[in-house]
């Protein structure tokens, strides 16, 4: 393999491409066109549009308003295109994880807790683990389609898929003592014990998410995105149909769901590496298992790690709430709650995240062109579309703020609790909006390193912290202010009848 094919520079150039042709991984002028038709769904009409929206942004000759009202349109066909598949792959893909939840949610709050936590508690730990690492395939693959490298997409597949295959192991170790780790950091062992028969069915979810992420990301990087679509909204309505018959049917339970879950994965990983085999559209960009997918490894997990600390201190966040909200007074109805919220909130959040990989490969591909103002064009349109979708959603929430834990369970407190949290979900799925965008934006010009110092900060020396303040210290809990809610309806309620007698 060419020195040009081990490296992995920051930036890649159209430029830097045609030098490249003499190499293993460079393509001749020839195949680079054919490259730029095949490259379907936004392939060819991707870079052509890309080309024009550069030159648009160029010409100073136009004013600057003319220019934005020429080139927003032409910026939101482009993105629009592949964001919209982008964000029904991520929403679905989350919808049958949330289904898992809701049908076990439906045995009792016990069963409703251990899911959550098996699944925010256990599971988002390796979720954030694979898919970090899965996003350095999103920034080289994305550089080097834009730059016409198309060779190197399937080798950059393979490489991703044989470290994360390598790191599934020692995750699946962890959830096989998923029981002992959760009482250790001190939830109940009444919960600890159901969590752990529910995440041991989602060992083989593991394996699919060390293939599915390198999968997802190549195809993304060519701006293929309706395929997996299609794919992932066949396997939710088989996945909630195998599910009701595993948990209702055969009494299979908590792990006949997570076991579901599993298989639910694995199909849409065979369906779309199928895809990926039999498709005209990916006949340059994979070309068969190669050798070269074992070579280079130090560089690659050098990148990967990178792009795993930027996401995985992201989404493990979300998993420390969870642990810290088992610790709290009344464990079962604080997790039940924080589960429901957070459902939603995650279900959402998968509107950002389809924009997010609408950013990256926006950006990716601009910077592998050559298109520098294209490029920080497509930033701001992404940022503010994904901003007003956060909006109307979040509103949308606040409108059904006393019915949304319904859908999970039927306990009232829970509803209660569920109710009063709502205003604090609405702000955080509107900030959402715009947070894991620039995240993609970052992915895209492979920033994940100062992310990763970003995401330190916020996360972790001051979120984590002033949320355990006002939890334990002051015992901020929700499930006590709804107490006093009522408390306060309650006496004013008594005061009311005698002012009322008086005046008869």
């Amino acid at each position: 393999m060419g020195a040009a094919s081990d490296q992995y520079p920051p930036l890649l150039s159209s430029s830097s491409a045609t030098v490249a042709g003499n190499g293993d991984d460079g393509v001749s002028s020839t195949r680079r066109r054919e490259g730029a038709a095949a490259g379907g769904g936004g392939g060819g009409r991707g870079h052509g549009g890309s080309a024009e929206l550069e030159r648009i942004l160029a010409d100073e000759s136009v004013p600057s308003a003319r220019r934005l009202a020429r080139a927003a349109p032409l910026e939101l066909r482009l993105l629009v295109a592949l964001a919209a598949p982008a964000v029904a792959v991520y929403m679905i893909n989350y919808a049958m994880s949330m289904s898992t939840r809701i049908i076990c949610g439906q045995l009792g709050t016990l069963e409703l807790a251990a899911a959550s936590l098996g699944n925010v508690g256990i599971q988002v730990f390796a979720y954030g683990l694979m898919l970090g690492m899965g996003s350095t395939v999103e920034t080289l693959c994305g550089q080097a389609y834009g730059a016409h490298k198309y060779d190197m997409l399937g080798v950059y597949m393979q490489r991703s898929t044989v470290l994360l295959t390598a790191t599934a192991v020692p995750l699946a170790v962890i959830y096989a003592f998923s029981k002992e780790i959760l009482i250790l950091l001190g939830e109940s062992p009444e919960i600890a014990g159901a969590a752990r028969l529910y995440v041991v069915g989602l060992i083989p979810q593991i394996f699919a998410y060390a293939v599915n992420f390198p999968i997802q990301k190549f195809l993304q990087a060519q701006s293929i995105v309706t395929p997996s679509a299609y794919i992932s909204a066949a396997t939710l309505v088989a996945h909630v149909v195998l599910s009701w018959l595993a948990v209702y049917k055969l009494g299979l339970g908590l792990l006949g769901a997570s076991l579901i879950l599993s298989l639910s994965w694995w199909i849409i990983v065979l369906a779309q590496f199928a895809y990926i085999v039999v498709s005209d559209r990916c006949r340059l960009t994979w070309t068969g298992f190669s050798s070269k997918a074992f070579s280079g490894l130090p560089e690659f997990l050098q990148l990967s790690a990178a792009s795993a600390v930027m996401l995985c201190l992201e989404t493990w966040y979300f998993q420390v709430t969870v642990l810290i909200a088992g610790l709290l007074k009344d464990p079962e109805i604080a997790l039940d709650s924080l589960a429901v919220c957070m459902s939603i909130s995650g279900w959402v959040f998968m509107v950002s995240v389809g924009f997010n990989a609408a950013a990256s490969v926006r950006v990716s591909n601009e910077l592998g062109a050559g298109n520098p103002r294209a490029a920080a064009f497509s930033v701001k349109v992404v940022t503010s579309l994904s901003l007003i979708v956060a909006a109307v959603i979040a509103a949308i929430v606040m409108c059904l703020r006393d019915y949304l834990s319904y859908v999970f369970t039927q306990g009232e407190e829970v509803a209660r609790a569920v109710s009063t949290m709502t205003p604090l979900l609405a702000v955080t799925i509107v900030l959402n909006g715009i947070q894991p965008v620039l995240s993609g934006v970052a992915v895209g010009c492979g920033w994940q390193a100062f992310v990763a110092y970003v995401n330190i900060g916020c996360y972790y020396i001051i979120g984590v912290p002033f949320g355990c303040v006002l939890g334990f210290h002051f015992d901020f809990d929700w499930n006590k202010e709804v107490g006093e809610a009522k408390k306060r309806l309650n006496k004013w309620g008594d005061i009311a009848k005698p002012l009322l007698g008086n005046e008869d």
